[in-house]
């Protein structure tokens, strides 16, 4: 059996690349069936080039997670602006290589980490209603469902419903 080492730091712009490639293919796998084909196409190829611009605009913070040295997973998060004085988790995402490895266990332990380090008491994200892996994640690594819904517009005009999961933080006081 050979060992896997799992690794996450914070992301650079010389990661922008892995950072794309890494939401991309998650995307091109899990997101397929709710968009017509053109729009997809156009979704997945933004979502493989934006990254550089995000990670230089440093207003929020992407964590990195590899296996063997290969990039295979991205938390991406800050402040929130729905809920003031808490964060969110504004992505996560897992290259298709990568599930079932344990590595998106270890991001989210690392983000939660993170996050009550940074001194937020709470913690929420959004999820597409329809997409059971990553709803069963969410709920394995210790967030509930909020009982909020809403639909979001990715950009083709269609509201695709999305569920809220939340987390509460216990915050580590220092000194």
């Amino acid at each position: 059996m050979t060992d896997l080492t799992l690794a996450v730091h914070p992301a650079t712009a010389a990661d922008a690349a892995a950072l794309g490639e890494i939401h991309a293919e998650s995307w091109a796998v899990a997101y397929a069936p709710f968009f017509g084909p053109e729009f997809f196409a156009e979704a997945v190829g933004h979502r493989r080039t934006k990254w550089g611009a995000v990670v230089a605009s440093g207003q929020d913070t992407i964590l990195l997670a590899t296996l063997n040295g290969r990039p295979l997973a991205f938390s991406y998060f800050g402040s929130s602006p729905e809920h003031p004085g808490t964060a969110e988790i504004f992505g996560f995402y897992g290259h298709p290589d990568g599930w079932g490895s344990g590595i998106a266990a270890a991001l989210m332990a690392a983000t939660v980490e993170r996050l009550r380090a940074d001194g937020f008491p709470r913690v929420h994200l959004w999820t597409l209603r329809d997409t059971p892996r990553s709803r069963r994640f969410y709920a394995r690594t210790g967030f509930t469902e909020s009982g909020a819904e809403r639909g979001h517009d990715f950009g083709d005009g269609n509201l695709i419903d999305q569920v809220e999961y939340e987390l509460t933080l216990q915050v580590c006081r220092r000194g």
